[in-house]
C-alpha cells in the first residue's frame, strides 16, 4: 500500500477547509473546482499526514454525518498541545463532548464534534 487519504464528506466544502486550516493547523494543498465553483476536493496536510474535504454528493453515496444522523467514523489526531486545539476547534463552532482531562490511561484527551458533524479524538502528553 503506498497510503490511506480519510476524506471527510461534508456540506459546505469551503468552510470545513477553512475551519480545518485555523482549527488544526491544516495547510491547504490542493483544490480541485467543480462545474458550479464548488470544490470536488480540497486535500490538506498536518504535518506528515494527508485528508481530503469533499461534498456531499447523494447520488454517488457520499454523505455527510448530517445525512447519516452522525458520523461512523471516529479520527484520532496526537498534537503537542491538546487544550490549545480543542479551544481552537470550540471556539470556531466545534462541540465539546468529552472534555480535554489526564486520563488514567497516560493520556491527556477528549472528544470534540467538529462543526460538519465529524468526531473527533484529541490527544496528547500528560500535563
Amino acid at each position: 500500500m503506498k497510503s490511506l487519504t480519510p476524506r471527510l464528506i461534508v456540506s459546505d466544502p469551503d468552510r470545513a477547509s477553512a475551519f480545518y486550516q485555523v482549527a488544526l493547523g491544516a495547510e491547504e494543498t490542493f483544490r480541485a473546482p467543480g462545474d458550479d465553483g464548488r470544490p470536488t476536493v480540497v486535500d490538506h496536510r498536518i504535518g506528515q499526514w494527508s485528508f481530503r474535504v469533499s461534498p456531499a454528493v447523494s447520488s454517488w453515496g457520499w454523505l455527510a454525518p448530517g445525512d447519516l444522523g452522525g458520523s461512523a467514523v471516529l479520527l484520532e489526531i496526537e498534537v503537542d498541545d491538546p487544550d490549545g486545539v480543542g479551544d481552537r476547534m470550540t471556539a470556531h463552532g466545534a462541540e465539546v463532548l468529552v472534555p480535554i482531562e489526564n486520563r488514567p490511561y497516560g493520556k491527556r484527551s477528549g472528544r470534540i464534534r467538529d462543526p460538519f458533524g465529524h468526531l473527533w479524538i484529541i490527544t496528547g502528553e500528560l500535563r
